[in-house]
């Protein structure tokens, strides 16, 4: 069975800062992950076997936003 699970960035100003942090992400990504990025859409769509595999993948990932986030408003805090 594969459990699959999405992150989505609904607002205009979450999808350009989640815009940003995916494409610097993206070299980390694994073949259990997919980015969209669109106009429309930002998200990241999850899939595993395992629910432990997944949530550890989504763990990590959300680990990573995070500290993306900081830099990115630290950055902002400079200009």
């Amino acid at each position: 069975m594969k459990i699959t699970g999405t992150i989505e960035f609904p607002d205009p100003k979450s999808r350009q800062s989640a815009t940003r942090i995916l494409k610097a992400l993206s070299p980390d990504n694994l073949r259990s992950m997919e980015s969209e990025i669109s106009d429309e859409r930002v998200a990241v769509r999850f899939h595993s076997e395992k629910i432990g595999s997944l949530l550890a993948t989504v763990d990590d990932f959300l680990m990573n936003v995070k500290i993306g986030e900081g830099v990115e408003q630290t950055l902002e805090k400079e200009k």
